[in-house]
């Protein structure tokens, strides 16, 4: 289907089954319902965390050869509401039958996903509980106004606590049904809530404090404000449509070659992303084999007793790949678009369409390279293009947008967008641990910090990781007028070497390489890994966050590659004990040097919000890149035409 808007157009593709990473269809997801309910898994309160494709081990993936047969598997994790017990299941869809189960031991492990529909069920538990009402009436409160907002609980250990899956609810002022609840937190007061037996087991009241009252929709007063009629139209045009193809999931633009799929936890997900080379086994020589975000935690940073439990695990605890957006051409996307629908479960197993999901275009990004010379007169400009594909996903409060860049360099970069609206709190005073956003209004200091896993092969699967400091060489012989300076080069030879922390006043990058392939000019060819390098986790490291969310306490990991090592933050994360992320991945100090690795970095934002991130945030941004050093033996972007008009081309 092609729409057109503001001088934009827009195409879906519906991929099919013709690879073994082909996008989940819809038929292969109501297959998987099907065959669990065949093998007895399934009962009245039976529901569906998530399905996704289980993709075959690397070593079969990386041999498949176009025209063999392949068998597609997919998991599913399984929530009995009744008793609060998780089993997950593997299925051979391809064969039709369940090929393993297991038993989720909650209380060693984590339980399995919050469900949509325990979270529909909380305002009227709470109406059932004489402490929440009592609460709210020393607070003056109707009870009917109140928004519940129900949120994962994290795992203290305490007694009562332990095997029971619950959740913790704050509150919220909901004046009328325009308003936006999120601008009058009811704060000093929370519920915990057994999820199982569908009642309030405890109320932590410990503070009676105002309620803010100014109204926080961005449309009303105080904050409505006409809309400008200075800016003019921008368009955006390719008279000749886009620079790229897709077939089935498989993309191709300029010299560069991806597959794409999408994972409700998960999310986007590239795949044997590579630089088409004739001279290369195949025609591709490979980069990444395979690069997602599979967790982030947003931990708050407020001590008070109502809040300090407060650290979400978007893709592990709430599987926020389900809320992704349906994307708007001449809104979220602007230019000549495609746009890919991708296929989840819901609760009850069957397959649900997420239109518009994924979006791929092409966006000019000023200049490539470029030179003028004063001795033969060349005058030579080149622009830049990238390819672009991404996905937005609403969670609660806030709004993020994941976009994978391809450039004509070889350049590969991941940015993150968060915007939408900040969580709130009353506001205790300057020396607390919020910022005042209106009057009485609080907005809790945290971070949102992001794990990518990219399983590397540059050049192939044999790879090292250097870790690459600028640093001052001494005044002596060799730099006698102390103007000299180089780079340090040091191994990472095991796991336990390559906990590392970014260190910008170093220039710190950390460089992948492959020993066994050079360039001309006998270099092991390479790509740096570009660190932004802002804090990581900031909680004390004796903290339960410090213990459940490991992987964001360093801002690089290397793993030795593992088929299942897929989730840094680990399988269960709700309710997680901490002991099966990325630290214990590690945990066995294997060798990484000249090996089929995986590279884990944390990013993100620490976020100290301001009064102009209300009522509604900008988008702030935070990210990675992966740059070519030695990969190429020369600027790969020298083929790149020259502008359309006289001025650009040629000789001065």
């Amino acid at each position: 289907m092609t729409a057109t808007a503001h001088s934009s157009t827009a195409s879906t593709t519906a991929p099919s089954t013709e690879h073994p990473l082909s996008m989940l269809s819809a038929a292969e997801i109501a297959a998987t319902k099907a065959i669990v309910e065949a093998a007895g898994l399934l009962g009245e309160q039976v529901r569906f965390g998530y399905i996704g494709l289980d993709e075959a081990p690397k070593a079969e993936l990386l041999a498949w050869q176009p025209g063999q047969p392949f068998t597609r598997c997919a998991t599913a994790v399984l929530v009995d509401r009744a008793t609060g017990g998780v089993t997950t299941a593997t299925v051979d869809v391809t064969a039709g039958v369940v090929v393993s189960t297991r038993v989720v031991d909650t209380a060693a492990e984590g339980h399995g996903p919050i469900l949509d529909e325990e979270f529909e069920d909380i305002e009227a538990i709470l109406l059932t509980s004489d402490a929440w009402l009592a609460a709210l009436g020393k607070r003056g409160i109707d009870p009917m106004m109140v928004r519940a907002v129900p949120l994962s609980p994290g795992n203290f250990g305490y007694e009562d606590e332990v095997g029971r899956r619950m959740c913790r609810v704050l509150a919220f002022l909901q004046l009328d049904d325009a308003d936006l609840p999120w601008g009058h937190p009811i704060d000093g007061v929370c519920a915990y809530v057994d999820l199982t037996k569908g009642e309030v087991f405890h109320v932590d009241d410990n503070k009676v404090m105002d309620v803010p009252t100014e109204r926080a929709q961005w449309d009303a007063e105080p904050h409505a404000s006409p809309t400008r009629t200075d800016l003019k139209p921008i368009e955006i045009t390719q008279p000749e449509g886009p620079s790229f193809t897709v077939t089935d999931n498989l993309v191709e633009w300029a010299n560069w070659q991806f597959r794409f799929t999408f994972d409700a936890r998960e999310g986007l997900v590239l795949h044997q992303i590579g630089w088409k080379d004739d001279s290369a086994p195949g025609g591709v020589r490979p980069i990444i084999n395979r690069a997602s975000i599979p967790e982030m935690v947003v931990p708050y940073g407020d001590p008070q007793p109502s809040r300090y439990w407060i650290n979400y695990f978007d893709q592990g605890e709430y599987v926020f790949g389900r809320y992704t957006n349906a994307l708007e051409l001449g809104c979220d996307c602007l230019g000549d678009i495609t746009y890919v629908d991708a296929e989840i479960s819901d609760e009850q197993g069957n397959p649900r369409t997420m239109r518009n999901a994924i979006c791929m275009h092409e966006e000019d990004y000023g200049v490539l390279w470029k030179h003028t010379d004063l001795f033969n007169g060349m005058a030579e400009t080149r622009r830049n293009r990238r390819m672009v594909i991404s996905f937005f996903v609403t969670i609660g409060n806030y709004d993020y947008g994941f976009y994978w860049y391809l450039y004509l360099d070889g350049t590969i970069e991941l940015e993150a967008k968060a915007t939408g609206i900040v969580f709130t709190s009353a506001f205790t005073g300057p020396d607390g641990f919020a910022t005042e956003m209106a009057p009485g209004l609080g907005a809790p200091f945290h971070q949102h910090l992001f794990s990518a896993r990219l399983d590397m092969a540059v050049d192939g699967h044999v790879n090292a990781v250097d870790e690459v400091d600028a640093v001052r060489v001494p005044v002596g012989p060799e730099n006698p007028h102390g103007n000299a300076f180089r780079q340090q080069h040091t191994r990472l030879k095991t796991e336990q070497d390559a906990i590392r922390d970014a260190d910008n006043l170093k220039s710190r990058t950390w460089l992948i390489t492959n020993p066994e392939k050079n360039n001309r000019l006998g270099q092991p060819v390479g790509y740096a890994l570009h660190p932004e390098g802002q804090p990581a986790l900031l909680a004390d490291p004796s903290s339960v966050i410090a213990q459940r969310g490991a992987f964001a306490t360093h801002h690089l990991w290397v793993s030795a590659h593992e088929d299942g090592q897929r989730w840094p933050a680990g399988e269960m994360v709700n309710q997680s004990t901490g002991k099966d992320g990325l630290d214990s991945f590690v945990a066995g100090d294997r060798d990484v040097d000249g090996a089929d690795l995986v590279v884990w970095h944390t990013f993100g934002l620490t976020h100290f919000p301001r009064p102009e991130d209300w009522p509604v945030m900008p988008v702030d941004m935070t990210g990675f890149k992966l740059k070519p050093v030695g990969f190429f033996d020369r600027n790969p972007a020298l083929d790149v035409p020259s502008g359309t008009t006289p001025h650009c081309q040629g000789r001065g």
